[in-house]
């Protein structure tokens, strides 16, 4: 039998459904594990399946710089990955958003986010992070939430210029020219 990390709870803490870290635990765990996130691309298709948009969230870093990112997030312990994905679009794109997820989801890439820059193409200096990327068809209305003040439907080919990719950042511009590329879409 192995050991479990048990952490002590604070008595003033409010309670956490059954698997939430706190934020201390959460930076703990950070420095020791890799931790699994999902990563959305959102986009609309037409009526044969072609993707014709794609979602692109503006964000504030807590620096200060406008960013555009894609929808992205952590799988909570106990969580099922497709739950992940829906749980994390509708917080980022409203409840009315309306994904089509498949019943068995296959991530057309695996990203694998270090802490130190140069690794891979992906970096987060929070953490080591591993995630596993869908394409996402949304259906409904999509209005930016939490974070979130801008939601931008871009074509695929302006979703892959040079100017939108710099807005980008931790190689999430990369990790959408290959979404762009994995549905025949990079110009």
């Amino acid at each position: 039998m192995t050991d479990t990390a048990e952490f002590p709870r604070d008595p003033d803490e409010p309670d956490r459904p059954a698997g939430w870290l706190s934020e201390g635990e959460l930076s703990v765990v950070r420095r020791q594990l890799p931790i699994l996130y999902v990563d959305a691309v959102p986009v609309r298709v037409d009526d044969s399946g072609d993707v014709v948009a794609v979602g692109l969230l503006l964000r504030i870093t807590a620096t200060g710089m406008m960013t555009r990112a894609l929808v992205s997030g952590r799988v909570n312990y106990h969580e099922r990955v497709r739950d992940a994905l829906v749980r994390h679009i509708e917080k980022d794109l409203g409840p009315m958003a309306l994904p089509q997820i498949p019943s068995a989801p296959q991530p057309f890439t695996v990203a694998e986010y270090f802490p130190t820059p140069g690794i891979t193409a992906y970096h987060d200096a929070r953490q080591h992070a591993v995630s596993l990327a869908y394409i996402v068809p949304v259906a409904g209305d999509c209005r930016p939430q939490q974070d979130a003040l801008d939601l931008a439907w871009l074509t695929p080919e302006q979703a892959c210029e040079d100017s939108v990719q710099l807005e980008m950042q931790g190689g999430q511009g990369v990790l959408l020219r290959q979404a762009m590329a994995f549905v025949g879409r990079l110009p």
